[in-house]
């Protein structure tokens, strides 16, 4: 009898270690794939969230239901790309687990899973919030933005600024409960088994392997897989953004050693770029009636060129600027070269570019190695001055500024208390008056310039709102209005001053914004702005005329010195606009790539789709290709020189 039981006892014990096994495998392989189901629900259920939250835009662009829903289709691959990624901590906590499973071990995936969601439902919330502005993912770029919390919440409408908030802390609080609550396997005291932590062990990698690549293919899985539709939005909603975020670090990190935009050896681009600034003579026309006036430069926040009914957009959105260019020379093909308005300062004063991944004026160590308008019109006698309502610290500007050595700075804290202010800073009609006012304090001849600050969200000037239409921007060209309506009033007090008749008026933009026309951020439209040069010393035969060079406002220093008679040599990447014998051409960054314009075509090419927008004649010779790409390769890798 007790040989039996023996027996018995012995014949089970295979049973019992099978049972085991296949306990222990179903709870871990279960644990592991409900986990991994949560993040891809996830994933889409914050997208759901940003398409929701533009629905009004998405709706404007007459975008099908059809292609809409491709959003969650194409995101697919990317999204469990990232999902592998994310997988990697949970898979090998469950290894340890199938050996060894204390209770505390839950806690930590929990913490881990927590924090994912936590940083994730962030990079969510800030996307929503930047994408109005910029139409663009979040960035490595922009997360470097983050160190100015307070430029930040100045920058955004008070009520966006706290539903973005709130936002973030329902889509936190509530995925971190769903995760608990439903996908989150607790796992506590399995029975130890070698021969299935050993088929986990090497089995599972290869799985999370093959998935963060993407597959098979030899090139491994980037956002292009997930850009499928011609309207921007879509796009930007398709890529993961844990993904993109990732990418563009990454990217940075590589570029400090070396240039991520060549494309070819550096021989045939900078021979290119000397055939691309060839000026067969030097007839610059003289425009006007001193070699030495005062200058001013108003710099106008963020403003396109469908703003301007002479540029192509639509009447009553700035009238004053109208009338003043019926006696000024307006140049209707003049193109920003960046987006932001740090890339605007060192264009219009260092004559750089803008490029994509950076900007020069955020690293102290590189724009001090700039040449600098500034400092040449000091030299020939010019006093300077600054103003700004806002806070410069945003961007690095500040520093820039002090750089080019204007003698006064005025920046928002600066001015009289008394002066009313919005939350980005003292409204656009305060600030220009008190400049048309401390003007004849300064010594002439004398540089000045003001950048404004109401073009700008969150758009709370102290002002009526007429323009009822504009759809998603109705906010952004009543703002226009406004600032318009103050350029009026600061040009008729600035008639009555003594140093007017002498004054040489230049008003840019630092960079173009998304329009009502809602242009797609890779068209040479989005990035067109305005500049218009303005005063009595202007010779009268070229009063309101129309100057349809091909340029960008980083032409602006050249352009400017060589009406002073002066040497524009230092700005190597500048041309003279009002040579004739200049070719012509323009460039812009995108975020990552480039724009390029010539007279009888242009495109635009991304590295990272590694794809052409061809927005005129597909046939564009390949030699206009090698152009803009040797162009970009050379500013890159002059302003990763500096």
């Amino acid at each position: 009898m007790l040989w039996i039981q023996q027996k018995y006892k012995f014949e089970r014990m295979p049973l019992k270690l099978t049972f085991a096994f296949c306990l222990n495998m179903k709870k871990i392989l279960f644990s592991f794939f409900r986990q991994f189901l949560f993040w891809l629900l996830f994933f889409n259920l914050t997208r759901l969230i940003f398409v929701l939250y533009y629905l009004k835009i998405i709706l404007i662009e007459k975008i099908s239901f059809w292609e809409i829903t491709g959003i969650f289709w194409h995101s697919l691959k990317l999204d469990l790309a990232t999902t592998c990624y994310i997988m990697v901590i949970p898979f090998v906590m469950l290894v340890i687990q199938s050996v060894w499973s204390p209770k505390w071990m839950n806690m930590i995936n929990k913490v881990y899973a927590g924090f994912v969601i936590a940083v994730y439902s962030l990079s969510a919330a800030g996307e929503m919030g930047i994408y109005a502005e910029w139409k663009t993912k979040l960035t490595y770029k922009v997360v470097k933005y983050l160190s100015q919390p307070g430029e930040i919440y100045n920058s955004a409408e008070t009520g966006t600024f706290y539903f973005l908030i709130f936002l973030f802390l329902l889509i936190s609080a509530g995925s971190i409960y769903l995760y608990i609550r439903y996908f989150y396997l607790h796992l506590e005291h399995l029975r130890r088994n070698s021969w299935f932590t050993l088929f986990f062990f090497l089995l599972t990698p290869g799985f999370l392997l093959v998935g963060l690549r993407g597959g098979f293919q030899q090139i491994p899985i980037n956002q292009s897989e997930s850009y499928y539709s011609d309207h921007n939005i879509l796009n930007i909603a398709a890529v993961n953004n844990a993904f993109n975020l990732y990418i563009s670090i990454f990217e940075n990190l590589q570029n400090f050693d070396h240039n991520p935009y060549v494309f070819m050896d550096q021989a045939t681009a900078a021979q290119l770029m000397k055939e691309v600034y060839h000026t067969t003579g030097d007839s610059t026309l003289h425009i006007l009636k001193t070699s030495r006036p005062n200058i001013v430069l108003i710099i106008l926040e963020s403003w396109s060129a469908d703003l301007i009914a002479s540029l192509g957009g639509k009447p009553g959105i700035t009238p004053e600027f109208e009338k003043l260019q019926r006696n000024g020379i307006l140049f209707d093909q003049v193109y920003a070269s960046g987006s932001r308005s740090e890339q605007g300062m060192a264009s219009l004063f260092g004559g750089f570019p803008g490029h994509p991944v950076s900007s020069i004026t955020v690293q102290p160590d590189k724009f001090v190695k700039l040449p600098s308008l500034v400092k040449d019109l000091k030299n020939n006698g010019y006093s300077s001055s600054f103003y700004f309502g806002g806070q410069l610290i945003y961007g690095n500007i500040k520093s820039y500024i002090i750089f080019n050595g204007f003698e006064k700075i005025m920046e928002g804290y600066d001015f009289p208390e008394s002066l009313p202010r919005g939350k980005l800073g003292i409204h656009d009609e305060f600030t220009l008056d008190y400049m048309v006012n401390d003007l004849g304090s300064l010594k002439q001849p004398f540089f000045s310039a003001l950048f404004t600050v109401s073009t700008h969200s969150p758009w709370d000037q102290p002002f009526e709102k007429p323009l009822k239409w504009g759809d998603n921007e109705r906010e952004y060209i009543n703002a226009a209005y406004y600032t318009d309506h103050c350029l009026g009033e600061y040009f008729a007090k600035a008639r009555t001053k003594p140093w007017y008749p002498n004054t040489l008026f230049i008003i840019v933009a630092d960079h173009s914004h998304n329009s009502y026309r809602n242009w797609h951020p890779q068209t040479k439209e989005y990035h067109k702005i305005p500049l218009m040069f303005y005063g009595d010393v202007l010779k009268e035969e070229f009063r309101g005329t129309v100057w349809n060079k091909l340029g960008n406002q980083h032409d602006l220093p050249a352009t400017l010195l060589c009406q002073l008679g002066l040497q524009a040599s230092k700005f190597p990447f500048s041309k003279d606009l009002f040579n004739p014998a200049v070719p012509e051409f323009a460039y812009y960054s995108t975020e990552d790539g480039v724009g390029w314009i010539r007279p009888h075509g242009y495109f635009t090419y991304d590295k990272t789709t590694d794809f052409y927008y061809w927005w005129t004649d597909p046939n564009l010779p390949d030699s206009i290709k090698q152009e803009g790409k040797a162009y970009l390769q050379t500013v890159f890798g002059e302003y990763m020189s500096k």
